[in-house]
Order: structure tokens, then C-alpha cells, then sequence
């Protein structure tokens, strides 16, 4: 490789090109729509979720902390893709620099990593509140909240810091197309001509790592909360404890299952195809459910909605009425 092709491999003057989401089907303009409707029924679910949670009182609690900062998070998460995927359909480019590579790169993988741990927080949460009850108020104060938010947030900039610096430094002398529709780490090493098995193994280990822990705190939590809820007394405590439960174990079971597979599977089991099927899962459908489990499956976020609609409907009645 002449010095040329060094320099530009390693100082991001060339562009990468995004192959795309769009160009594996048919009819690319519809499924531009609906990723746009998805996108904003997204940002429009978590906003209203995150406003319920800060107007009512009755939701200033822990459990719903954690889940405001999971709905910022997921507002990130499919900010940081969907948009640009969505304007490089609308003016038909495709070219990504390595800058904006890499920024990207840093980006999902830190809130990635991040909403890894947050989730083991939550489940942590539920624990304590399920077969602890009267210590709850104690082990889960305010200071203990943030510390756990905070330590998420932490860890996953740990992951960001780790993986794409090293990602990026690798000479791409292939074809500079990417065939995802943003820059995951798996789909840009594909572009390197580098011996990279050291590295995929190092990055094995790292996300076994970040996967191992969260997912530890979080099998153990609900053995212990399935074991408190069968011996409760009460059938509606039963149905309430469980009802909590089982939104937070579909979050963790499409968060983590894509996880698996896109960073812990061997390389034969993955294709453009399907990478791109599950990157679409857990980057922008995943995101779009989460206010819809946490608010559909939660009646204190059901009457809290409910009851914020209610002030503002009165608001305009009497708004009208002193206007005559």
C-alpha cells in the first residue's frame, strides 16, 4: 500500500459510502415513510412519557426516574441514526466521513452500553421494591438513584471510548462500502485489510463483559422477585408485582437478544440482511415500544395520563369561558 493510500486511510480525508437500509427493498419510499412515522411516533411516545412522569407527583418515585432516563436515552439512540438515514434518502447521498463515522460509532455504543447497565439498575429497583418493601425508601434514597444513573452512563462512555477509537485506526483499503445504514463496529471492520481476529476476540471478551454483569444483577433480581411474588398473600399485589415485572423482562429480552447476537455470534452466522434486520430491532423498533410497555402495561402511568389531559381539557373550558 503506497503512502498515498496510507494518509487516507488514516486522516479520514475519504468518505465512506452507506449502503442502506433502502436499497435492500422494493419500494424504498415507503419504507422511508414508515421509518419517518416510526421515528416520530418514537420521540413523541417517550416525550409524553418523560412530561407524565415529571407533572405527577405521584410518579416521583425511583422506578420512574430510571425510566425517564431510559426514555432520554432512547430518544438519543434513534436520534443519532434514524434522521441521518432518513435525509440521505430524501436528497439521495449515502456518503458518511470518518469523523462522522466515528462520531457515530461512539455515539450508539456509549447509549448502547449505557442502557445495558441502566436496565440492571431497574431490575435492582424492582427487587428491592418487591421482597424489601419497608427498606425501600432507605436503599434506594435519591443519592443512591443517581449514583446508579450515573455509574450507567459512566460505563457505557467506557465502551464508546474503547471500541471506536480503535475501530477507526484500522487502514480501510477495501471497498468503502458499509452495508448497514449507520456505522455499527461489526459492518466497518468488514472494510478493513488488516488482521482484525485479535481484535473481534478482544471485542468478544468486552461485550461478554458488559453483557455478563447486567445480566447477572438482572437473573438474580427476578429469582428472587418470582420467589417473593408466589409467596404473596395478596392476588392483586400478585398481579401488580408481575405486571411491573414482565414490561421491564420484554425491554431487557429485545435489548439484550440483539446485543447477542450482533456482538457475541461467530461471524458465519451473520449477513448484511440480517444484521440490518436486527440493527433495525434494537435501534429504532425497540425504542418506539418502550413508552408503549411502560405506559399501555402501567395503570399509575394511565391514570397519570389521563388525569394531565383532564387539567388541560378544564384549562380550555374555563380558558373559554372567561374569554365571554
Amino acid at each position: 500500500m503506497d503512502n498515498t493510500t496510507w494518509v487516507v486511510n488514516h486522516t479520514g480525508r475519504s468518505d465512506f459510502d452507506l449502503v442502506g437500509l433502502f436499497s435492500q427493498y422494493k419500494y424504498p419510499a415507503l419504507l422511508c415513510v414508515i421509518v419517518f412515522v416510526v421515528f416520530l411516533m418514537a420521540l413523541s411516545g417517550h416525550i409524553i412519557l418523560i412530561l407524565v412522569i415529571y407533572c405527577d407527583a405521584h410518579l416521583h418515585n425511583p422506578m420512574y426516574f430510571f425510566i425517564t432516563q431510559l426514555s432520554f436515552m432512547d430518544v438519543m439512540y434513534i436520534s443519532v441514526t434514524v434522521p441521518k438515514m432518513l435525509m440521505d434518502q430524501v436528497l439521495g447521498v449515502n456518503k458518511i466521513s470518518a469523523p462522522e463515522c466515528g462520531m457515530q460509532m461512539f455515539l450508539y455504543l456509549t447509549l448502547g452500553g449505557s442502557e445495558v447497565f441502566l436496565l440492571a439498575a431497574m431490575a435492582y429497583d424492582r427487587y428491592v421494591a418487591i421482597c424489601h418493601p419497608l427498606l425501600y425508601p432507605i436503599l434506594m434514597n435519591h443519592r443512591v438513584c443517581l449514583l446508579l444513573v450515573s455509574s450507567s452512563w459512566f460505563l457505557g462512555s467506557l465502551d464508546g471510548f474503547t471500541l471506536t477509537p480503535v475501530t477507526m485506526t484500522f487502514p480501510f483499503c477495501r471497498s468503502r462500502e458499509i452495508h448497514h445504514f449507520f456505522c455499527e463496529v461489526p459492518a466497518v471492520m468488514k472494510l478493513s485489510c488488516s488482521d482484525t481476529s485479535l481484535y473481534e476476540t478482544l471485542m468478544y471478551l468486552c461485550c461478554v463483559l458488559m453483557l455478563l454483569i447486567p445480566v447477572t444483577v438482572i437473573s438474580s433480581s427476578y429469582s428472587f422477585i418470582l420467589f417473593t411474588i408466589h409467596r404473596m398473600n395478596s392476588a392483586e399485589g400478585q398481579k401488580k408485582a408481575f405486571a411491573t415485572c414482565s414490561s421491564h423482562m420484554t425491554v431487557v429480552i429485545l435489548f439484550y437478544g440483539a446485543s447477542v447476537y450482533t456482538y457475541m455470534l461467530p461471524t458465519s452466522y451473520h449477513t448484511p440482511e440480517k444484521d440490518m434486520i436486527v440493527s433495525f430491532l434494537y435501534t429504532i423498533l425497540t425504542p418506539v415500544l418502550n413508552p408503549l410497555i411502560y405506559s399501555l402495561r402501567n395503570k399509575d402511568v394511565t391514570r397519570a395520563l389521563k388525569r394531565m389531559l383532564n387539567v388541560g381539557t378544564l384549562r380550555k373550558i374555563l380558558g373559554r369561558k372567561c374569554l365571554y
